[in-house]
């Protein structure tokens, strides 16, 4: 039947088997959703090829999901440990071009088949684009095809057997990578204590300045028996219990401002209630805190935030996220009134407007296209890749502009990524496999060689230094090689292996430094 043979049925049949093939482990090793490259290289080798564009619109998703979702940590990242990623990336990239000069010098080969080889084993199409344009030459295009189909499944091979060769705990990794990450936000915790401290009687909260001086919030206060959410204008009086919600440093203020803890407990009035609250109201996104007047207009109090999976401790000028949590105590009767402002509602986390994520992939297409100039023979732009990745990042970390919320829902990403990865690979792959054996008969297998020591060696010096930087997180160096080798598909066989965002972070902060020295470098092997 025709059908069988039509692209979009090839298309599929390759995901399925794909997904077949990736869920075999043998000795615990699985390929997951990156075995689809492999199964894609072999209908390529038979004939069956894809139309560019469904790379291309795979590419352009995948990538913007991951801009999206590492966009939040990649800034804190680049404070914590972006001189070490940057480290790896040098490392890579000034490493595989050595390699790649040596070859030239000692096996004879033309340069512009050795920068070719380069920019295919470090996966570069930016690279390719700036190696042609340097030497002018279609012998770049040759060396780039021998390279790339190593280039792709050396670094999926590598990143997938490394932790097995090394016997490394991901699990523990994980832990370590979140106590890191929450390192910034220590644990949120409550206290009572007893107002002890005669300088204290008979002054307000605001008076008294509590907030600004510990940072803890005082989310309830017991005086004379009866249980109160308290404002601003609360005067303590002495015997007072009072109830602070904060992270350990701030309760020790708090028991040096008011008083001693107590194991007494302060029963919430029967009036009030504590609720967590959803923030999926556009209107509230972006937002301070602190415009809301919580207290003046409703006598709410908001005791704690929780985004991402941390707690962390509310102030007026917190901003808040599409997702946030915030936990509410109000009377019942008010409580309706601040769920209305918030929203609350799950089913608007999962429903996904589309207009910012179009909008935001042409921005990035627009910003990727983008050239500047260095001298006559010298450009720089970040390319299809590059911009979509910087724009996500960037568009994730603002929020919202308006209207339009950037952000998206933890399932409309993971599902647009799923989407776009595999539509990547299928077509990668039967691109590379169409031309695997015309390549190796035509050129034998001294530039296949080449082109995989090129795409090897650099990873192994880089996971040398790393042992050497504090010992990294694996998770992390991980992401990094693949950032540094520009690998998408690389990433792609790493983030099913973690629930964390950790190689996601560490791949969109090494990526547009290697592409860069790539780029660089492609122009200096360029003179010889």
């Amino acid at each position: 039947m025709e059908i069988f043979t039509t692209q979009y049925f090839g298309l599929f049949v390759i995901i399925c088997l794909g997904f077949i093939l990736g869920s075999i482990k043998f000795k615990g090793i699985s390929l997951d959703i990156s075995a689809i490259i492999f199964v894609a290289l072999i209908f390529g080798h038979f004939g069956m090829t894809m139309p560019p564009i469904i790379g291309k619109l795979g590419l352009i998703l995948f990538i913007y999901t991951i801009g999206m979702q590492a966009g939040p940590g990649f800034f804190e990242s680049f404070k914590q440990q972006g001189r070490n990623l940057a480290i790896i990336a040098t490392i890579i990239v000034a490493s595989a071009s050595a390699i790649a000069f040596a070859a030239f010098w000692w096996t004879g080969i033309e340069m512009p088949v050795a920068i070719g080889l380069l920019t295919g084993a470090l996966t570069s199409t930016p690279g390719l684009a700036a190696a042609i344009d340097a030497t002018g030459s279609p012998l770049v295009s040759i060396g780039y095809g021998i390279a790339y189909p190593f280039g792709v499944i050396g670094v999926i091979l590598f990143v997938r057997l490394y932790p097995k060769f090394v016997k490394a705990d991901i699990k523990k990794a994980e832990k370590e990578y979140e106590k890191l990450s929450e390192s910034g936000f220590p644990d949120i915790k409550s206290k009572t204590f007893k107002v002890e401290n005669e300088n204290v009687e008979g002054k307000s909260i605001s008076e008294l300045r509590i907030r600004s001086m510990t940072k803890a919030v005082i989310s309830r206060i017991m005086h004379n028996g009866e249980a109160v959410v308290p404002s601003p204008d609360t005067i303590l009086h002495k015997g007072d219990l009072v109830k602070a919600v904060g992270t350990e440093d701030s309760l020790n203020k708090i028991n040096l401002l008011i008083g001693n803890e107590t194991k007494e407990q302060i029963p919430l009035h029967k009036s009030y209630e504590v609720q967590s609250i959803l923030v999926t109201n556009k209107e509230a996104v972006n937002q301070m805190l602190g415009t809301f007047n919580l207290w003046s207009n409703y006598q709410a109090t908001v005791t704690r935030l929780r985004r991402s999976g941390i707690d962390i401790t509310p102030s007026p000028s917190m901003r808040l996220h599409m997702g946030d949590k915030l936990t509410v105590a109000s009377s019942r009767e008010n409580m309706k009134q601040v769920v209305r402002i918030f929203g609350n509602n799950d089913k608007k986390l999962s429903d996904t407007d589309f207009f910012p994520i179009a909008a935001g992939i042409v921005l990035g297409i627009i910003l990727g296209g983008l050239s500047l100039s260095f001298g006559e023979n010298i450009s720089f732009n970040l390319g299809l890749t590059g911009g979509i990745l910087a724009v996500a990042m960037i568009l994730s970390r603002i929020g919202r502009t308006g209207p339009i919320i950037w952000s998206m829902s933890g399932a409309a990403t993971q599902l647009l990524r799923q989407i776009g990865l595999m539509f990547f690979l299928v077509e990668v792959g039967t691109k590379a496999g169409s031309q695997l054996v015309e390549t190796y008969n035509q050129y034998g297998s001294q530039l296949f060689v080449i082109g995989g020591v090129i795409t090897i060696l650099p990873m192994l010096l880089a996971v040398i230094s790393a042992h050497f930087m504090k010992k990294m997180n694996i998770l992390t160096m991980l992401g990094a090689i693949t950032g540094s080798m520009t690998s998408t598909p690389g990433l792609a066989a790493v983030d099913p292996m973690t629930d964390t965002n950790a190689p996601a972070i560490a791949y969109a902060t090494v990526y547009p430094v290697a592409m860069v020295l790539l780029i660089i470098f492609t122009q200096l092997l360029a003179v010889f």
